[in-house]
């Protein structure tokens, strides 16, 4: 353990993977179970099935159990008030319409916050049995192993990732004009439909830069404190740090991040 690591957040650290691994039990065992699925459709292209409200139930029963104290919001329902000092941020099911398809790529996210900021966080990928894990001022980690974000030399060489903004197609347009403005000017553009993933590949080096917009809080928590804890910078399109709240969100290394803001002018509020 590194000597400026608050035990403290070691431990809430630790919890973090484990309600993530209980989650991730559920959604392992129900995969490519398409005919016994249950699905809804909250929104537009927004779906909940039978298996995220399981996979929630496990991680909030854990992290119940373990801090009754604390508070719990969750994607698919458990919504304590904010009042608590420690407030947990859960996606159970980060990526259902890969899920639903069969196609091998979501994850669980659970973050920790207090009134200082994001403390925990953990998104596990149960398919490919990777952790990826981090603590306030204790650095970021996959499967115990310490990870950094890339320092590609310039964009032209960068494999960045994005998501498609379902939750915001008034604003598609601006979108396309930056999506462009990557294809035209990186190395290539994946979207693989869990930006709690994106996130941890942009912390792990994997993908070299992340940017979306509209997401939600939990999509995002634990993916932000995993980038910042492996040296990278995490704001919105504005370069501000109201990401959490705006649900738009430019994520890399340094360097990265500096020449990606840039090309956010067009979706800036």
């Amino acid at each position: 353990m590194p000597p400026d690591r608050n035990p403290s957040d070691s431990s809430f650290e630790d919890a973090a993977c484990d309600a993530a691994r209980a989650g991730g039990e559920v959604l392992r065992s129900r995969f490519r179970q398409t005919p016994g699925l249950l699905v809804e459709a909250k929104g537009l292209h927004d779906f909940v099935t039978d298996v995220d409200r399981e996979a929630e139930a496990a991680v909030v029963g854990y992290l119940k159990g373990r801090f009754p104290d604390h508070a719990v919001l969750a994607e698919e329902g458990h919504r304590d008030p904010p009042a608590a000092s420690f407030r947990w941020i859960v996606d159970p099911l980060d990526g259902t319409t890969n899920y639903i398809h069969g196609v091998g790529t979501f994850a669980v996210s659970v973050a920790l916050e207090d009134r200082s900021g994001l403390l925990a966080a953990a998104i596990y990928d149960p398919i490919r049995e990777e952790m990826f894990h981090a603590s306030r001022s204790g650095g970021a980690r996959m499967n115990g192993r310490i990870i950094r974000c890339s320092r590609p030399a310039s964009l032209d060489e960068a494999l960045i990732a994005t998501g498609f903004p379902f939750r915001e197609l008034a604003r598609i347009d601006r979108y396309l004009e930056v999506f462009e403005k990557f294809v035209r000017g990186s190395a290539g553009l994946r979207r693989a439909g869990s930006a709690a993933l994106d996130l941890a590949y942009t912390a792990c080096g994997r993908y070299d830069g992340f940017w979306e917009i509209g997401l939600c809080r939990w999509d995002v928590a634990a993916g932000a404190l995993l980038v910042l804890e492996a040296g990278g910078i995490v704001t919105d399109v504005g370069g501000a740090d109201r990401y959490l709240e705006t649900g738009d969100i430019v994520a890399a290394g340094p360097d990265m991040h500096r020449a990606m803001l840039p090309l956010m002018g067009s979706l800036r509020r």
